[in-house]
């Protein structure tokens, strides 16, 4: 779990963007936990991405609204980059957890009383509970503070958003109430999360905060003010059905902004074909500018799923039997492809034989360190094994869904893997002492030699995780290879059909307003990024 430094590339927070926290005790504390929740979720993922800072408001409170797709993983991730303060709401249940339920009071979340989750609770009562601490997050978003709610009310494993809870939109109007600025209203920020691989270690993941919803001047809580006037001025009292309505409006207004950031598709085996449609444009839009293009980043890669998502849904109303051939046929030649296993982009080349990663650990082996190197790695691979498969082992057992291995992994690798350093820095010392006791002529720091040993084996893990990774792309490499060869025949059949195909898509949304811009490598770009445009 430890030591490798994580490729993150967020956006500088803008100017107008006010600081995390106060200089209070508590702000200082808040502080402490973001930057340890940061530490840790930079070394779970490989790369954090974070975008959309600009969209946040320069002062105010707030309301972030996001999609719930891996469990405790999606609050970590929103803490550790949101560049002011957040306070949650959770499941009541998780406050009992040892540990997590004392940092969570201590850093003010509230606890929700979910129905499934309080069967043992009068109703009437539980009912109370939740207004009370509605209100509690309703006030510190009325004094400026940003408050974070996942409305689908339960963390999942679809492609799709789960049918949102009205307590985010109810919530909203609460906090308008309490507001007595009229310039100074909440606002509502979708935040999309993105994973390549959610539930493994060393994967990637895009944060991106998106533009407010706009709320209606009819489902805005100045139209209950108004009620409320006229209530006193004799004129009849609101009707119930009145706010209703406008809770039903606004969360569907956030169930719409929330399938647009998140591209929520009807199932897995559409998300694969627009996964599959992506790197097809790519791969032919590069192999006809000549151009050799590296893996892309989780930015470029949610960029151009938005825009096959996009395509294909305003297609899919406009010209149904003309997508759902197109389709068909991306679903066959997806089948080819896995079939001889083998991307998009390997049709065109073969890839190195040899990773440059892999040169230069072989070179540093020959010339610096043929001593020193390999047991290393032999030491890392004896310390954080065993513990690499105990945690493997528990998260089959308590990991019930994809969406909590994330969590399990997190939380328990935070025990178990310093637990591994520990006792192979103790097993250094009591060696370093029964080494002294035979050859005296030994010096005697026994924790020295622990903790030598001790940071071997945090070093020894990182060494052979990269090891690891770079065997394992070298084989894929030289397999691709061996595809190639005993394949060619397939290969160029696969070749001029993905061509075609992206023709046929190219063909088809040619009257589609998508969003983003290609370059002229082939690249999927922003389009407020006009130097990304140039060749």
């Amino acid at each position: 779990m430890g030591g490798y430094a994580a490729d993150v590339t967020p956006q500088p927070a803008p100017a107008n963007v006010a600081p995390v926290a106060s200089e209070s005790a508590s702000g200082t504390f808040y502080r402490a936990i973001v930057r340890f929740t940061r530490f840790v979720v930079r070394r779970f993922f490989r790369r954090v991405e974070v975008t959309g800072l600009e969209h946040l408001p320069a002062d105010g409170g707030g309301i972030l609204v996001s999609w719930h797709p891996n469990g405790l993983i999606d609050p970590l991730l929103i803490l550790a980059h949101f560049p002011r303060q957040v306070t949650f709401g959770a499941r009541h249940g998780l406050f009992k957890w040892p540990i997590l339920g004392q940092l969570m009071r201590a850093m003010g979340a509230v606890p929700i009383y979910r129905g499934q989750d309080s069967a043992q609770m009068d109703p009437a009562a539980r009912r109370q509970a939740n207004t009370r601490s509605l209100d509690a997050l309703a006030d510190r978003v009325a004094d400026g503070s940003f408050s974070c709610l996942f409305p689908e009310g339960d963390s999942h494993d679809n492609p799709d958003l789960l049918e949102l809870r009205t307590g985010a939109a109810r919530f909203y109007f609460r906090a308008r109430e309490l507001q007595e600025d009229p310039d100074k209203m909440p606002v509502i920020i979708p935040v999309g999360l993105h994973y390549d691989a959610k539930n493994a270690f060393r994967s990637s993941v895009l944060v991106s905060f998106h533009p407010a919803i706009t709320v209606t001047a009819e489902n805005s809580a100045e139209s209950s003010a108004q009620n409320s006037a006229q209530n006193s001025a004799g004129q009849g009292a609101p009707a119930p059905t009145d706010f209703r309505a406008r809770v039903r409006r606004l969360t569907g207004d956030i169930d719409r902004a929330l399938r647009e950031v998140v591209h929520a598709t009807e199932s897995w085996e559409i998300h694969h074909l627009m996964n599959r449609t992506r790197k097809l444009m790519r791969a032919e839009r590069a192999a006809r500018a000549g151009a050799h293009l590296h893996a892309p980043e989780m930015t470029e890669r949610t960029l151009a799923f938005s825009r096959v998502w996009a395509g294909y849904h305003i297609k899919l109303r406009s010209h149904p039997e003309q997508t759902a051939a197109l389709r068909t046929r991306i679903t066959e030649y997806d089948r080819d492809l896995i079939a001889i296993r083998i991307e998009d982009h390997e049709l065109d080349a073969a890839p190195r034989l040899v990773s440059p990663w892999l040169v230069g650990i072989l070179i540093l082996q020959l010339l610096l360190v043929v001593i020193v190197l390999p047991p290393i790695l032999i030491w890392g691979v004896l310390v954080n094994g065993p513990p690499a498969l105990v945690l493997w082992g528990l998260c089959k057992v308590t990991a019930k869904r994809i969406k909590d291995e994330a969590t399990v992994k997190v939380f328990l690798g935070l025990l178990v893997f310093p637990l591994a350093w520990l006792l192979a820095g103790v097993f250094g010392m009591l060696a370093h002492e029964a080494l002294h006791a035979s050859y005296p002529v030994v010096p005697d720091y026994p924790f020295t030699a622990g903790l030598l040993v001790a940071a071997l084996s945090i070093l020894g893990g990182m060494l052979s995780l990269r090891y690891l990774r770079v065997v394992a792309e070298t084989a894929r490499a030289l397999r691709v290879r061996l595809t190639r060869t005993r394949a060619r025949v397939a290969l160029a059949r696969l070749r001029v059909e993905r061509a075609e195909i992206h023709d046929a898509v190219q063909a088809l949304i040619a009257d589609v307003d998508l969003p983003g811009a290609v370059t002229a490598k082939g690249r999927v770009v922003a389009e407020e990024d006009p130097d990304a445009l140039l060749p």
